[in-house]
């Protein structure tokens, strides 16, 4: 497990060494969040001043909605889904593609992530479809027992992201259907036995590590603020959050990139630009 950690962490700093490179590829995140936020408003404000979501909440402790509403705001819901997955993989494939254009020695701008991006669009939209379908299995799931529930979707969710852990690069390199993205995703992680997920555990640790710079000033903002300090702890929060999510963007950048060379040397067998061979022999040691 600690050697694991070590690799891990060696590779999310090598990762690091990389984006410094082409820090544009921290715009992709970037608009994926922003885009996100405007799918959740677009969805969010109509619903809740329509009042559809409050009375579907109050038919959970005892009075009666009608089957038309349900219908609706599961319909309204799986779109929801769907919009939000569109979104995150559209970004998620153009800053995959940027990544493998550095990995492979090329200098790629904001336009190669999006020309990719954009010629597989119907690959991005059958990808959506069925991460929006699971993902509503699973709430499903989860709602229909609040502990029992969470525990089965929780399983099944870390399931799929295991199975699906490869599939985004498959559908920007191959242009693969979801089916076979998935197929594809499948027999790269048991040719590697699932190795490759240990370096999550360097992103991981990387990322709380830093986070903590930034909940350390949203703490003693609220403390300047319980004090009266009005201005201060306002500007301590602010610092707070610009670093939370600084440490977003920079996280998920990392992880793409390390996913693209993992991906780069599961099915070329050749070292990522930028990295170095024994780390990423390492990651993929069957043990």
């Amino acid at each position: 497990m600690f050697d694991r950690l070590a690799t891990g962490w060696q590779l999310a700093k090598q990762s690091f060494n990389v984006l410094k490179l082409d820090k544009e590829l921290l715009m992709f995140p970037l608009f994926s969040g922003l885009a996100c936020i405007v799918v959740t408003a677009s969805f969010g404000i109509p619903i809740f001043f329509s009042g559809l979501l409050e009375n579907f909440t109050q038919e959970q402790a005892g009075p009666a909605v009608s089957a038309g509403q349900k219908i609706l705001l599961y319909v309204l819901m799986f779109l929801f889904y769907f919009a939000s997955y569109f979104v995150i993989i559209f970004f998620n494939s153009a800053l995959v593609a940027c990544a493998i254009i550095r990995l492979k020695g090329g200098d790629p701008i904001l336009s190669d992530g999006f020309g990719a991006a954009t010629a597989r669009l119907p690959q991005i939209v059958g990808w959506a479809l069925v991460a929006a379908t699971v993902g509503m299995i699973l709430k499903l799931i989860e709602s229909r027992s609040q502990r029992f529930g969470r525990i089965v979707s929780g399983l099944l969710g870390m399931a799929w992201s295991m199975t699906t852990f490869f599939v985004i690069p498959v559908l920007v390199v191959e242009k693969a259907g979801p089916v076979d993205a998935v197929k594809r995703s499948v027999a790269i992680m048991k040719k590697t036995w699932g190795e490759s997920l240990s370096a999550n555990f360097g992103i991981g640790l990387i990322t709380f590590l830093a986070s903590l710079l930034g909940i350390i000033p949203i703490v003693a903002g609220g403390i300047a603020l319980s004090a009266q300090m009005t201005i201060l702890g306002i500007v301590l929060i602010v610092i707070g959050v610009v670093l939370l999510l600084t440490v977003s963007l920079v996280s998920s950048a990392l992880g793409t990139i390390m996913l693209a060379a993992l991906y780069i040397y599961a099915e070329e067998g050749t070292i990522a630009g930028g990295f170095d061979a024994n780390l990423i022999q390492r990651a993929f040691a069957t043990r």
